[in-house]
């Protein structure tokens, strides 16, 4: 890219180039050939090609010096007014051709790529390519951000890559506006890079989706990918190349429906588990059963519609193409005889499932200016039309962009979440609704995050260490406060997994093992300290055994200088609290110089890619 930018510029002033040269070689010669005068006046030869060439360079550059090694002759003179107008534009036209080429648009896209191609080539953390910046990319994005897990983008909407440099990320993330359907562009975002850790295909052209998901099983057959996807025809395509995860937001809602209607809890625990993390704790849905009314027979009301009568709902069904009959009503539904035709006085619920948003909303309030008990289900095609559908107020809505980001962002930090939900068909609803109380009441009425780790040299060093030195702990040791290990961490441990062998909601009691992989649900502030704990041998000696020291020799220091001012009586409980905010600070210090591991941060997510 750097090669072909400085061809670009040589293509671009070759003729203001070669033209200079010219001038200037007409303007050397020149001088080398009008005879001078010396100081005395008399006649004397030319200047020779070095003093000719010496003049000239600082005369057309518009230096001025003075005329060298004598004064000149009338000729000469002549000549260097002739040599400077020449100059002069042959300059000017130098100068326009520069300008232009760096108004060209053309000439600015490649310096873009190949200042993106730099900063990507660059990165060393793990990254994420997210091809598709719209409303759903962009969700996830400032999700990946606020996790802080790297990431680059690709998006073909100019202004939308604009739009990124406005938003408050907290790092400096490569964006270039291109086409992620292209390969080139695709290896140019770092699509082998050594640090990508999966594709995301997001745009909202599936056919795009399926481009990138075939050049990346092609090119970079390793990497995971994300693909979104509307239509049978091209779910079945990316299935075809292998495609990790295809997600169809129309079906996906489907099913969301079809199950907040017959398990409601299970349902509700489903979505506080997969909602973004740290986000309000959106309100419990209960779809009634009976008859329900489909305005909208496209794609989005054939997969709802499937879902709901295998649900035992009874359906009506109103679209502006559908054949007449008892359960067909041509219309659009925002007009009352439709729905009335449609039986709506006996009725529990009507779905507003059009692809336009103000007909969605003039179904929804008509519906219930004639009947206004009704469970009110919406379809929103465009996020920016969110204060419209927040006004109303329907019971459900669906957003596909939601929809799309929610799953992508529970795939990619907790792979062994998807264990988890496969778990939860053999669970009864009591089952779901004492775990639904539980993360309800876990983060102050924000949803939790969930996040898994595995107890390896690599994820949890400290933890590790301390099992094969045959220091075994439970999963209540670990919860304990790294500030005062009188106190339990508010996370709860949702699943371990040994040895392809789970154990779903495991006991306080429960002992770990070298190689477990467990899954919490908690804040974000929990994550971070319990994964200081798993990963820094102070904080897990401290934890366990009530150790405060960490044998490096700046704590030592530290230790040996605090000595005098701790209690007589430090093994006692009145002791460690009245000493607890002293020594919980000179541990921190030492967790800074005694451990290689003191340092956690959210990029630490667990990726796709589940590395033993």
């Amino acid at each position: 890219m750097v090669n072909s930018t400085f061809f670009l510029v040589l293509r671009r002033m070759r003729a203001p180039i070669i033209l200079l040269i010219v001038l200037y070689a007409i303007s050397v010669f020149g001088l080398t050939l009008v005879p001078g005068i010396d100081a005395d006046g008399n006649p004397a030869p030319p200047l020779s090609f070095f003093h000719a060439f010496y003049f000239i360079s600082y005369t057309a550059t518009t230096i001025g010096f003075g005329e060298i090694p004598n004064a000149f002759s009338d000729a000469q003179r002549l000549w260097v007014i002739v040599c400077i107008y020449l100059s002069v534009v042959g300059w000017s036209y130098s100068v326009i051709t520069l300008i232009a080429l760096l108004q060209d648009k053309g000439f600015q896209n490649t310096l873009t790529a190949s200042r993106f191609q730099r900063r990507v080539r660059r990165l060393k953390e793990p990254f994420y390519l997210v091809c598709g910046c719209g409303e759903t990319g962009g969700l996830i994005c400032r999700n990946f951000d606020r996790l802080g897990q790297a990431f680059v983008v690709l998006e073909k909407d100019e202004l939308r890559v604009e739009e990124l440099d406005l938003l408050d990320f907290k790092t400096d993330t490569p964006a270039l506006a291109a086409d992620a359907s292209l390969p080139d562009n695709l290896l140019l975002a770092g699509l082998q890079h050594p640090k990508c850790r999966g594709v995301l295909a997001v745009t909202n052209d599936e056919h795009a989706n399926l481009a990138i998901a075939i050049a990346v099983h092609l090119l970079a057959p390793k990497l995971p990918i994300i693909a979104r996807a509307r239509s049978p025809s091209v779910t079945a395509n990316m299935a075809s190349f292998n495609t990790d995860h295809i997600i169809n937001p129309f079906e996906r809602f489907a099913e969301h429906l079809a199950l907040a209607v017959t398990a409601p809890e299970r349902f509700r625990l489903i979505e506080l588990l997969t909602s973004l993390p740290d986000s309000p704790i959106p309100a419990p849905h209960r779809p009634p059963h009976g008859h329900w009314i489909l305005c909208g027979y496209g794609r989005f009301g054939q997969a709802v519609g499937e879902r709901l009568q295998a649900a035992g709902i009874r359906l009506s069904i109103i679209d502006p193409t559908a054949p007449g009959g008892d359960e067909r009503i041509v219309g659009d539904g925002t007009e009352a005889r439709t729905l009335i035709a449609a039986g709506i006085a006996d009725a529990s619920g009507i779905i507003a499932g059009s692809d336009n948003d103000v007909n969605n909303l003039s179904i929804a309030v008509t519906a219930t200016e004639l009947k206004p008990d009704l469970f009110v289900v919406t379809r929103q095609n465009q996020a920016a039309n969110s204060a419209l559908f927040q006004a109303y107020g329907p019971e459900f809505a669906m957003v596909p962009s939601h929809i799309v980001a929610h799953e992508c962002i529970a795939i990619l930090t907790t792979p062994l979440l998807a264990r988890f939900l496969s778990e939860l068909g053999a669970r009864d609803e009591a089952w779901c609704h004492a775990l639904v109380e539980r993360l309800q009441t876990l983060c102050d009425g924000l949803t939790p995050t969930v996040w898994s780790i595995r107890l390896n040299a690599s994820e949890a060093p400290a933890a590790r260490l301390s099992l094969m030195r045959g220091r075994a702990f439970s999963l209540a040791e670990i919860l304990r406060d790294d500030s005062d290990r009188s106190r339990q961490l508010p996370a709860i441990p949702l699943l371990v997994e040994r040895s392809d062998r789970i154990h779903l909601l495991p006991d306080s009691d429960f002992e770990l093992a070298a190689g477990d992989q467990l899954l919490f649900a908690s804040s974000l502030n929990t994550l971070d300290r319990l994964k200081l704990t798993l990963q820094n041998a102070n904080e897990i000696d401290y934890v366990l055994d009530g150790k405060t020291h960490s044998g490096s020799w700046l704590w030592e220091k530290v230790e040996a200088w605090l000595a005098p001012q701790k209690p007589a009586t430090e093994g006692s409980q009145v002791a460690r609290k009245g000493s607890s905010e002293m020594a919980s600070t000179p541990r921190k210090i030492a967790c800074a110089a005694g451990s290689t591991d003191t340092a956690t941060s959210r990029s630490d997510l667990p990726n796709i890619a589940d590395e033993k």
